[in-house]
């Protein structure tokens, strides 16, 4: 019998076992930098000539991997394969297809801080963060394969005189998971296993900056997990044209996506168009942007307010979708979360996250590196500058100080565009209900986060802040899958709720099937 889901427990690298744990790892993995990556289809390695380097971001003339740089052909022959695997793994118990998602948990965890390392080196991950992420990615897998054996039988119906009756749910196809940089394990497995112990067949197409990380988990769902060929397809090379053939392919079932709001609507929009010999609506999985507040108001905790702001903002260097970058504070004590904030926002220290020391790393690439800096002159000309706004040399390294800008406009570009990276915008509010009319002001409904004593206020903002993940006196990131299932609303997506009793349900559709006696 199975154990009650429970969360995978952090990792407190202050023991000296862990962290010299975490440090073989990290040499381990050094080794293995720099090898070239072929794609997987139906089971088939395909090496191609052409390819593209994936580095780290807090050293760019390292070379993580080099991946085959696939075509629209290679696209469609990895639908084509998933859908052929699809006939025989469709049919496999899903208490059978749950197994295959425990024995990958259990490997992943015995191999916790090899992982840790790969997400060192490609996304710049300091060890908390990284060690958050492959816990979370274990958490997946055993949360979906446990919730799997409640879905796998019959679901109950309401009895009826001379029938039998019974409803089940039953997987969709072969479809395209595309997963985002920023989680490049916990949600690429999420969404892919999901999708695979449900009994679809996946294609995965990782981030262009984050394609080790992918390898290394496809690497484990074949050799240790013994997945069936063809259950799992991986496909690595440009977003656009590859990613376009993926999703308008009349094979595929469904498309699971995590990333910008632009390149979310243009799936959305793609998705919804029907070609020759499709023989279904395709079902979309989306989850996109967020401009996320912390509210404080003059009864708060006022320190534990600027714990939870500095540590929402600037976690993996400000680059999650749940992240704070918008601090709203009452004005009667606006000046002291300021004052607090940026107090312990000097004290963050940056660097290379190989170093235990370094609690903050680089941004992912060049491209967001120039996007973030190009926010920070806007930010210049929109408030007060309080502290950051340096970038290094991008030879040298993506980094950017976390940086705080107060008396930001509510309506302002700091406040309004999501900038996806260590770039905090402080907001003054009137009162209370100027406040939450703020935090209600963007397009996106992601997470956000009171911060208030009062009772009635709470109450308020639970019915009136309108966001998928909402906290109340601790900070907006962090979410625990089974505890705190996550997925926002409006621009932030389709509410999906990854981590939560109804996701599976998303890579399954209902049949009810009546014997009449």
């Amino acid at each position: 019998m199975l154990p009650e889901f429970r969360n995978e427990p952090f990792t407190d690298f202050s023991i000296e076992a862990n962290a010299a744990a975490m440090r073989t790892a990290l040499a381990k993995v050094k080794d293995e930098l720099g090898r070239t990556y072929p794609l997987l289809i139906g089971g088939k390695y395909i090496e191609l000539e052409e390819t593209f380097d994936s580095v780290n971001p807090s050293n760019p003339a390292e070379v993580i991997g080099s991946f085959a740089n696939g075509t629209v052909e290679h696209s469609n022959q990895a639908v084509e394969a998933a859908d052929s695997a699809f006939a025989s793994w469709r049919t496999v118990p899903g208490d059978e297809r749950a197994r295959y998602l425990f024995r990958a948990a259990a490997a992943m965890r015995r191999r916790k801080f090899e992982f840790c390392a790969w997400l060192v080196y490609e996304v710049s991950k300091s060890w908390a963060e990284a060690d958050a992420d492959v816990a979370e990615a274990i958490d997946f897998m055993e949360y979906y394969g446990q919730q799997m054996l409640k879905l796998s039988g019959p679901q109950p119906v309401v009895d009826y005189p001379g029938e039998e009756n019974e409803m089940r749910y039953i997987p969709l196809g072969a479809g395209v998971v595309i997963p985002p940089w920023n989680f490049p394990l916990a949600i690429m497995v999420g969404m892919t296993t999901a999708a695979i112990v449900a009994g679809n067949t996946v294609v995965l197409k990782p981030a262009s900056p984050s394609p080790a990380i992918a390898a290394q988990f496809v690497r484990l769902m074949i050799e240790e997990s013994a997945l069936p060929d063809g259950v799992l397809n991986f496909v690595t090379g440009p977003g656009g044209s590859m990613g376009d053939a993926l999703v308008d392919n009349p094979k595929t079932r469904f498309i699971a996506f995590t990333g910008s709001k632009e390149i979310g609507i243009r799936i959305f929009g793609r998705a919804a168009q029907v070609h020759p010999g499709q023989r279904w609506l395709k079902r979309t999985v989306l989850e996109m942007g967020g401009k996320d507040s912390i509210i404080v108001d003059e009864t708060a905790d006022l320190d534990a307010a600027a714990d939870a702001i500095v540590a929402s903002a600037f976690g993996f260097q400000g680059q999650k979708c749940s992240a704070c970058s918008r601090a709203i504070i009452v004005e009667s004590v606006y000046e002291s979360v300021l004052k607090k904030t940026v107090e312990r926002t000097k004290k963050i220290v940056q660097g290379d996250p190989t170093d235990a020391k370094n609690q903050f790393g680089a941004v992912v690439d060049v491209k967001a590196f120039n996007k973030i800096k190009e926010y920070i002159e806007i930010g210049k000309t929109e408030g007060r500058l309080m502290t950051g706004g340096e970038a290094t040399d991008p030879e040298k390294g993506y980094f950017i100080a976390p940086t705080i800008f107060a008396d930001i406009d509510p309506l302002g570009r700091l406040s309004q565009e999501e900038i996806f990276g260590p770039v905090l915008a402080f907001i003054k509010a009137k009162d209370w209900h100027d406040a939450l009319e703020m935090a209600n002001n963007t397009e996106f409904g992601l997470t956000g986060a009171v911060f208030s004593r009062s009772r009635e206020r709470l109450e308020e903002a639970r019915h009136e802040f309108h966001v998928g993940n909402l906290y109340f006196n601790r900070k907006c990131t962090g979410a625990l899958v089974g505890v705190q299932p996550f997925g926002g609303f409006n621009m932030s997506g389709t509410d999906s709720k990854a981590g939560g009793p109804d996701y599976l349900l998303l890579f399954t559709q209902a049949k009810s099937i009546t014997d009449r006696f």
